[in-house]
């Protein structure tokens, strides 16, 4: 029997607690008292598979860019006691889906951010030739304008013959972004390594209206001359983006300014 999909949060001073895909609805209709942004605020963003936190140097990384930021999406990102330490003293929420339980922490994707989500919802997929999971989270937040902006963390599949199982884990977040209004991020390490990969993502892309951030001095890892680390948008404009260089994962961090439209 497969297991049930969940995310994990972790907040300062609360209970770890668990939170089940079954278990919420969309769209959202109530909104919490605190929005994600003050008022004409720019909205900062960070991008980063961190690798399981291998390499020296990750948390200064953190905490010199991600402390700052509205939200930091993790990938790859081992629930160590440093990680969780730093993210409840800086973070409102932090959430995780668990892909690979390991023999200390679970691995996957985390998303930590500056006011509780509305809606958080955990996916998992299964590859299909190593048999291990693949994690994305969707996690909605209330704006000073009213309305709501919705943020997908992915971890896309990497070991697959074809690209039907890719598509499969885009689709389901697909299903999601087309039943919302509002602004849209979707960001993370999408292992499009391959023509038929990168096709799929960005017809994806273009099928739910999403743009492509666009990086001047593009630093980011590749693997067959493809970058693997993208950030897509709707409903915002992009003020600056960059990529990081660094020795702290092998992946280099994205960092992304978005301002409402007026």
């Amino acid at each position: 029997m497969r297991k049930k999909t969940y995310a994990v949060r972790y907040s300062a001073g609360q209970p770890v607690e668990r939170i089940f895909s079954s278990g919420v609805q969309y769209p959202v209709v109530q909104a919490p008292e605190e929005p994600l942004l003050e008022k004409n605020d720019v909205l900062r963003v960070l991008v980063w598979n961190i690798y399981k936190q291998q390499r020296l140097h990750w948390l200064s990384v953190l905490q010199n860019f991600g402390k700052d930021a509205h939200l930091v999406l993790l990938q790859e990102a081992q629930s160590s006691p440093e990680l969780i330490r730093f993210a409840t003293a800086n973070y409102i929420a932090t959430d995780q889906v668990p892909a690979i339980i390991l023999p200390q922490h679970p691995s996957g994707v985390m998303t930590l951010s500056a006011a509780q989500p509305l809606y958080c919802c955990p996916l998992r997929e299964r590859e299909p030739l190593l048999r291990l999971s693949k994690s994305a989270l969707i996690t909605v937040y209330a704006l000073q304008s009213a309305q709501q902006l919705m943020v997908i963390n992915i971890h896309a599949i990497n070991f697959s013959i074809g690209v039907e199982v890719y598509g499969k884990q885009l689709d389901a977040i697909g299903e999601k972004v087309k039943h919302h209004a509002g602004p849209v991020i979707m960001a993370g390490d999408f292992n499009a390594w391959s023509r038929q990969r990168i096709n799929a993502l960005y017809q994806f892309a273009s099928e739910i209206a999403l743009r492509e951030v666009r990086f001047v001095d593009d630093q980011r890892r590749r693997t067959f001359g493809r970058p693997l680390d993208f950030v897509f948008y709707r409903g915002l404009h992009v003020m600056q983006s960059s990529v990081l260089v660094t020795q702290a994962s092998d992946h280099n961090p994205l960092l992304v300014e978005f301002q409402l439209p007026a």
